[in-house]
């Protein structure tokens, strides 16, 4: 037995590559909340930029991982869905960003209000992946809180479109809608993640 050792592919740690992608998320998850709180801090914009970038690399690390590896803990599949939501999550991030210093529209506290919650889901779903990767872990309670989260955000997202009918400035208008939309956007990524990451547990469990 200790013969055929020699013939057998090494086994990437294809969840372990997930998490660090997933994490860095988290860190920049974490900097655009503060990118928002801060009415548009530049320092907690270059985080998000920096991590973005980080987090691609890592994403890239997995698919290259995911090619060699002859078995996976879990669903190739799902773990490419996964990776490719958690990406999307922090691309638009960035993008907002962008959007917020093209159209000189700093975030409000209604925008900070969003991130905090998108940030506070992104560190859910990260748990909810550190579940799925243990043995008989339950990523559920992790998912349904970042599902909860985004539902928070919805509410918030609802109430910012909602005032603003009493905005005069038609500029101002125009750069408030885009943040929001871009962060209800993030969100609705939230729940595609999320109910991945759900499925995934059934199949494993």
């Amino acid at each position: 037995m200790k013969g055929l050792r020699w013939f057998l592919p090494d086994v990437p740690d294809v969840l372990g590559l997930l998490r660090r992608q997933s994490e860095i998320t988290v860190r920049g998850m974490d900097a655009f909340a503060a990118w928002a709180a801060d009415g548009g801090d530049r320092q907690a914009a270059i985080t998000v930029h920096e991590t973005e970038h980080a987090a691609d690399a890592a994403k890239r690390e997995l698919l290259e991982a995911l090619r060699a590896a002859f078995v996976t803990p879990l669903d190739p599949e799902d773990l490419f869905a996964i990776s490719r939501g958690i990406d999307w999550v922090l691309n638009h991030a960035k993008d907002a960003i962008g959007e917020s210093e093209v159209m000189a529209c700093a975030p409000d506290a209604a925008t900070a209000a969003m991130a905090a919650r998108l940030a506070d889901a992104v560190r859910h779903l990260d748990a909810a992946l550190a579940a799925l990767a243990m043995r008989g872990g339950d990523p559920d309670p992790e998912t349904t809180a970042a599902m909860k989260a985004e539902r928070r955000l919805e509410k918030a997202y609802r109430a910012a479109m909602g005032a603003l009918t009493a905005e005069e400035d038609v500029r101002a208008v125009m750069g408030r809608q885009e943040l929001y939309r871009r962060c209800s956007r993030m969100g609705e990524t939230v729940v595609d993640v999320a109910e991945r990451l759900m499925y995934a547990g059934l199949k494993e469990n």
